[in-house]
């Protein structure tokens, strides 16, 4: 026994407070990685520029829809607004307007479709959390 205990490496180790993101290996030839991203941050100058998108998206809306369905098609485009401005965006209400686009306004749903998928829009899904913006991925892509 005291041949077999002298013929190896030793290794200890004494591990003190571990935290959320610590990472903690004892052995030999360990090689570890770790990769972390913050939720973005939304600021003021991504608002503005949102609420220029938006406006762009409902001058769209005025020249491309009929007068038939404009009231209605510029009643989703606030929807839209309140679900991905709102603390938790809403991709619930974002999917909704998206297909109601695509099967009553056909010719204004590529521009709709490109707001959601909007590098901006994704920015703001994902300042709700990670959780949120997987789903964000799973529905819309990108």
């Amino acid at each position: 026994m005291n041949a077999e205990k002298n013929s190896g490496d030793s290794i200890s180790a004494n591990i003190g407070d571990v935290t959320e993101r610590s990472q903690v290996a004892v052995g030999k030839g360990i090689t570890q990685t770790q990769s972390y991203s913050a939720t973005p941050v939304v600021t003021a100058e991504d608002r503005a520029q949102l609420q220029q998108m938006f406006e762009e998206l409902k001058a769209t809306i005025e020249q491309e829809v009929a007068a038939t369905e404009k009231e209605k098609a510029l009643e989703r485009v606030d929807e839209l607004q309140q679900a991905v401005t709102a603390k938790e965006p809403d991709l619930t209400t974002m999917e909704y307007v998206r297909n109601w686009f695509g099967k009553n306004v056909p010719s204004a749903a590529s521009a709709v479709v490109d707001f959601i998928v909007h590098p901006l829009v994704a920015k703001f899904v994902a300042a709700g959390g990670k959780a949120l913006a997987a789903t964000f991925r799973e529905r819309f892509g990108g």
